[in-house]
C-alpha cells in the first residue's frame, strides 16, 4: 500500500509538481439504529482510496483513486497535475506554504476494546434493551437508539520527506425519548442531542456511557415535560451544561474561528466570520474566566478532534484561542499561516477521506475548566435566580457567527440557590462577544466533559467532520431568556 503511495508521489514530482502530498487510507464504518422495537438500519462499509495533492507555479491541483493499482495512482498523479496548471493560468494569488519540518513517525490511537470484534447481536441486545426500557415508561410514543464506529488508517508522503502513518478508532452512541401529546412534542435525549456522545475510544465508550442504566429517567422527563410551565421570558442569569455550552463553543468561537473563513476563501453552511484580522490580539471576546484553546493532542483527551498529525502532515498541537478573555489565535492552514504572516501552522487542515481535499478544521475546540474548586451545585447555590438548561434541542445563528438563539429541551427555574421547577421550551439569545464577556463562573476540572460534535458539515462537495469540545458548567449573567417558543 505504501509504495502506492510512493508511486503517486514520485510521479507528481516528475510531472513538474514544486510540492506534493499523498494521502493513502483504508477505512470502516459500522453504525445501526432501532426505532419503536424494530432496526432502524445497519450499515458495514469498508473504503479504500488515494488522494494526491500537488502544487504547480503557485496553485493547487487535487485528483484521487479508488482503483490502486500503478495505473490508477499514476492517473490521479496525473490529472493533479493537469488541474494546477490549469488553475495557475487563472490565479489571483500565487500560493505560499509555512514552512513544517518533514516528520516521520506511525501512531495508533488508545482502544482498549475493539468495536469491530464485538458482535452486533451484542450490540442490537443493548439498544433493543435501551428501546425496550424507555417505551416502558407511559407516554413516551418514539423510542430511537443507535450506534457508530469508525476506523481509519492512513499513510501520509510528502516531497519534502514526512513519512507517517496514523491508525485512529471513533466510537459513538445514544438515545432519544419522544412524547407526543395533542399540541406538542417533548424529547429527552441521552448522553446528548444528535446521536449522543462520541470519542477516539473503542467499544469501551459504549460501557462508559451506561446507556440502560440512564433509559428510564431520560424518559421520565421527556413525559414530565408535557406538565411543565413554560419558561419564561426574561433577562437575567443563565447556567448551561457543559454540553450546551460544548454547541455554543462550536457555533460562536469554532466557526469564526476558521481562518479561511475569515479571509473569504469559504462560505459554506456556516458562512463567514465577524473575526477580522484586525481584531487578533485586540478584541475582548469573554470575560477574564474565558480560556479557549483548540487542542489536537492525546493529552487533552480522546476527542474527535485528537490525532497525531493532521493532514498536512503538522504534527498535533495545543493553540490559544482565547486567552483570559482577550482573542489570541485562529485555525490555520499551511498556506493561511503564510498570508497572515504567522510563522507556522497549527495542524487544522482535515479531509472527510482520501477523496476530499483537506480544509481547515475545527480540532478539539475547548474552554479551559476553572481553576478554583467548584461544582454545579455550589455554581446553583451561589444564583439567586435565573434558568438552568441542558441538552441542547436546536440552534441558529448569523453567517457573521455573531447574533445566535439556541433551545434546549429542558430547563428548571432556580431560586435562592435551589431548582425549584423544571421549564418546558428553554431559549436564549444573544450576541457572541457581549454573551461571553457575561461569564462569571465556571465548574472546575473534574465537572469538566469533552464532548464529541459528530457531524460537522463544511465545504463543497460537502464533508462531515467530527470535532470536539471539552466544557463544564458554567453561568452567565444578563441573558436574554425564553423568547424562541413564546406563545
Amino acid at each position: 500500500m505504501k509504495s502506492l503511495a510512493q508511486r503517486a508521489l514520485d510521479t507528481a514530482m516528475q510531472q513538474g509538481a514544486g510540492y506534493a502530498d499523498v494521502r493513502l487510507a483504508e477505512e470502516r464504518h459500522r453504525s445501526f439504529t432501532t426505532k419503536n422495537g424494530r432496526i432502524g438500519h445497519v450499515a458495514d462499509a469498508e473504503s479504500h482510496g488515494l488522494g494526491v495533492r500537488a502544487l504547480v507555479a503557485g496553485s493547487w491541483g487535487f485528483a484521487a483513486a479508488g482503483h490502486l493499482t500503478p495505473e490508477g495512482v499514476d492517473r490521479a498523479a496525473a490529472e493533479a497535475i493537469a488541474i494546477a496548471r490549469a488553475s495557475a493560468r487563472v490565479q489571483a494569488r500565487a500560493v505560499t506554504l509555512a514552512p513544517e519540518s518533514p516528520h516521520c513517525a506511525v501512531w495508533v490511537s488508545p482502544c482498549r476494546i475493539d468495536p469491530f470484534a464485538v458482535s452486533l447481536e451484542t450490540s442490537l441486545d443493548l439498544l433493543f434493551a435501551v428501546d425496550r426500557e424507555l417505551r416502558s415508561v407511559s407516554g413516551i410514543t418514539l423510542a430511537e437508539t443507535g450506534m457508530e464506529f469508525h476506523r481509519s488508517r492512513q499513510w501520509f508522503l510528502s516531497s519534502e520527506g514526512a513519512d507517517q502513518e496514523q491508525t485512529r478508532t471513533l466510537s459513538g452512541a445514544g438515545f432519544a425519548a419522544y412524547s407526543f401529546g395533542e399540541s406538542e412534542i417533548q424529547k429527552r435525549s441521552y448522553p446528548n442531542s444528535f446521536g449522543g456522545q462520541h470519542q477516539l475510544k473503542g467499544y469501551e465508550l459504549i460501557e462508559e456511557l451506561r446507556l440502560l442504566e440512564n433509559a428510564r429517567r431520560v424518559a421520565e422527563e421527556a413525559v414530565a415535560l408535557h406538565r411543565a410551565d413554560q419558561c419564561p421570558q426574561l433577562t437575567g442569569t443563565l447556567v448551561l451544561d457543559s454540553s450546551q455550552l460544548g454547541l455554543q463553543i462550536h457555533e460562536s468561537i469554532g466557526h469564526p474561528i476558521e481562518l479561511d473563513r475569515v479571509l473569504g476563501a469559504e462560505a459554506n453552511f456556516a458562512g463567514g466570520s465577524f473575526l477580522s484580522l484586525d481584531k487578533l490580539r485586540h478584541l475582548r471576546y469573554g470575560s477574564e474566566l474565558v480560556n479557549v484553546v483548540a487542542d489536537a493532542r492525546l493529552e487533552h483527551g480522546p476527542g474527535l478532534g485528537t490525532f497525531a498529525f493532521d493532514d498536512e502532515g503538522v504534527p498535533a498541537a495545543r493553540a490559544d484561542i482565547i486567552r483570559a478573555g482577550e482573542f489570541t489565535g485562529y485555525l490555520m492552514s499551511r498556506e493561511t499561516a503564510a498570508q497572515i504572516g504567522e510563522g507556522r501552522s497549527n495542524g487544522c487542515m482535515r479531509a472527510e477521506s482520501w477523496n476530499r481535499l483537506p480544509l481547515i478544521r475545527m480540532t478539539n475546540i475547548s474552554i479551559l475548566p476553572g481553576e478554583r474548586p467548584l461544582s454545579p451545585g455550589e455554581l446553583l447555590a451561589d444564583t439567586d435566580a435565573g434558568v438552568y438548561m441542558e441538552t441542547n434541542r436546536s440552534w441558529s445563528i448569523d453567517d457573521k457567527r455573531y447574533n445566535f438563539q439556541f433551545g434546549c429541551e429542558i430547563g428548571w427555574e432556580i431560586r435562592h440557590g435551589r431548582q425549584v421547577r423544571m421549564l418546558k421550551n428553554p431559549s436564549y439569545s444573544g450576541i457572541t462577544t457581549e454573551f461571553w464577556n457575561s461569564l462569571d463562573a465556571i465548574c472546575s476540572r473534574q465537572h469538566w466533559t469533552l464532548w464529541g460534535t459528530p457531524n460537522c458539515g463544511k465545504g463543497q462537495p460537502q464533508q462531515t467532520m467530527g470535532t470536539g469540545h471539552g466544557a463544564a458548567p458554567a453561568r452567565f449573567r444578563n441573558i436574554k431568556i425564553g423568547g424562541a417558543y413564546a406563545r
